[in-house]
């Protein structure tokens, strides 16, 4: 047997506001049952099999392009819809990396940390990316 993630842990200067900006991304991470507020030094949200996205209040700012990111799919609309709606929740583009048929979007969420949106899934297909 191999080790299973516990946690997912970004660092943050405010927990709280970006637990409450992912929470407007996210499908599959939705806010716990307990009680978060602006003064908290770790606010998250609960994801499947109770794996959590965590932010992690420290001192200093982001410098430097993550060394991990997360990817995600939309479920219920194209890349592009999502693309719009994230931009519009105040994600910002990082690198526009979109075809017709392929492709995906590099964003920042409001503290900068770059994440990407690929197409839906697509059953037929091997790779859709």
């Amino acid at each position: 047997m191999a080790s299973r993630t516990a946690n997912f842990c970004i660092d943050a200067a405010d927990p709280y506001a970006q637990t409450m900006w992912w929470a407007q991304v996210l499908e599959d991470f939705v806010l716990p049952p307990d009680e978060q507020s602006p003064d908290d030094e770790e606010c998250g949200l609960e994801g499947p099999d109770g794996r959590y996205l965590l932010f992690l209040r420290v001192p200093e700012p982001k410098t430097v392009k993550n060394r991990m990111h997360l990817c995600l799919r939309p479920t219920d609309r194209s890349r592009d819809e999502e693309v719009d709606r994230l931009l519009g929740l105040g994600a910002t583009m990082v690198n526009d990396l979109r075809k017709p048929d392929r492709g995906w979007a590099v964003l920042a969420d409001p503290e900068g940390n770059e994440f990407c949106v690929l197409r839906p899934l697509d059953p037929s297909e091997d790779s859709p990316a």
